[in-house]
């Protein structure tokens, strides 16, 4: 069996948003989830071909959208320390509400969502049960 069939630090599954600014997701989720840019490919004629980011331990991968390649607004769900923090955070970057954190009465998360200005919808959580 291939051990090597991976990038070291990669998982085996890593969503992927194609949108309208791809760099301003990327700014976007640096003030917001201290994502770490790791990886970026212009085109020739200036788009964003290739990005990646690392989010905690996961990465995320984005690319400009083309006439080919239309934008398709993303949902992600991401645990995050402080649930509370990281939403305000976003609001305070441009984000729009879609779900103030709360605790649904049986789980062990509290949640809340937001959009950011590309559509994408950002889901996050922080275990406190």
């Amino acid at each position: 069996m291939n051990t090597k069939f991976k990038p070291e630090n990669y998982n085996s599954i890593s969503p992927y948003i194609i949108t309208g600014d791809a760099s301003e997701i990327i700014n976007f989720l640096v003030e917001v989830f201290d994502a770490q840019e790791l990886r970026r490919f212009p085109g020739e004629d200036g788009h964003l071909m290739h990005a990646e980011v690392r989010i905690d331990d996961s990465v995320l991968m984005l690319a400009d959208s083309t006439d080919d390649w239309q934008p398709i607004p993303g949902y992600v769900h991401i645990y995050v320390p402080d649930v509370d923090a990281t939403y305000q955070k976003a609001l305070d970057h441009g984000g729009e509400s879609v779900q103030k954190p709360k605790q649904h009465d049986g789980e062990d998360d509290r949640r809340g969502g937001f959009r950011d200005a590309m559509g994408n919808t950002w889901w996050i959580a922080t275990k406190v049960k």
